[in-house]
């Protein structure tokens, strides 16, 4: 019984032992950096020109195809191996669009010399394994062994643009640049105060103001603001117009101004901010170093 009860002790003891091992394998993981914008280099290997020049060009390629190609410079993966840590990246970024599903990761682990390219879903077909081992073992590497890392990277981009050109992939989703919105909305503003007085005098209080709003609101509508938008924001260029009509410019001035009280319509500050799409990868792509 002694030597039950010490057979059943030790078995107990390893299993904690594995579970702590476990568990503190897990917590040395490497975290994945948030995505902010289509280059991330946390190695700083690339200079702050070439990461502009990789987005730009990055964000062209999207811009007229719609699909999304994201690289990360990283350390280390360890302990995972790099496959692995990829997977979790693009788990948590969703590269590409949801549907269908075109999204493209490249990952370099600087300090295990180790390269990934991670492709979704739908480019799979396009992008077999073997092609993204020759972009890696042809392109990636032999410049990487020279130490030139922008050209390596920005030789196997141009590589994978070319093929994904070639596909017949939904057209992008025209996008909205709030951020130009944003600049020129203090013009409308004084415009609109402007005309605002100017028509009043002419077609009368009520009459100049409809006659204002209806204006603002068009011209905020063909600068690519929601028609919903626009129309509330011609309701109350109306509304403020006939407070200056009954009050004065004295009194118009105890009401919040356009600017000041409309400006969450504007979306926030005119950068141009990076996200997924919400597509999907199963693990196609190749890896390889140098």
């Amino acid at each position: 019984m002694k030597v039950i009860a010490k057979l059943k002790a030790a078995v107990f003891a390893l299993c904690a032992l594995l579970v702590f091992a476990s568990s503190s394998a897990q917590a040395e993981l490497v975290s994945i950096p948030h995505l902010k914008t289509r280059v991330t280099d946390l190695t700083q290997t690339l200079t702050s020109e070439q990461q502009n020049q990789l987005e730009t060009k990055l964000a062209s390629f999207e811009q007229q195809k719609g699909s999304q190609i994201a690289v990360l410079i990283v350390p280390t993966t360890q302990p995972e191996d790099i496959a692995q840590y990829s997977i979790r990246v693009v788990e948590a970024w969703k590269l590409g669009r949801a549907k269908p599903d075109d999204g493209i990761l490249i990952l370099v682990a600087k300090n295990d010399h180790k390269i990934r390219i991670e492709v979704g879903y739908g480019l799979e077909g396009a992008i077999p394994d073997l092609t993204a081992k020759r972009i890696i073992t042809e392109i990636m590497s032999p410049s990487f062994k020279q130490g030139d890392f922008y050209g390596g990277i920005s030789n196997a981009v141009d590589k994978l643009i070319g093929i994904t050109n070639g596909e017949n992939l939904p057209a992008p989703e025209a996008k909205t640049h709030k951020g130009g919105f944003n600049n020129i909305f203090p013009l409308l503003i004084f415009g609109g105060l402007i005309s605002g007085l100017f028509l009043r005098s002419i077609l009368g209080n009520f009459m100049g103001s409809a006659a204002n709003g209806g204006l603002l609101g068009v011209a905020i509508w063909v600068l690519g603001i929601a028609m919903g938008t626009a129309l509330v924001l011609g309701l109350l260029a109306f509304f403020f117009t006939m407070m200056m009509g009954t009050r004065g410019m004295n009194g118009f001035s105890h009401y919040p101004t356009m600017g000041g009280g409309l400006g969450g319509f504007g979306g926030g500050s005119g950068g141009d901010s990076f996200s997924g799409g919400g597509g999907g990868f199963g693990g196609g792509g190749a890896s390889g170093d140098w």
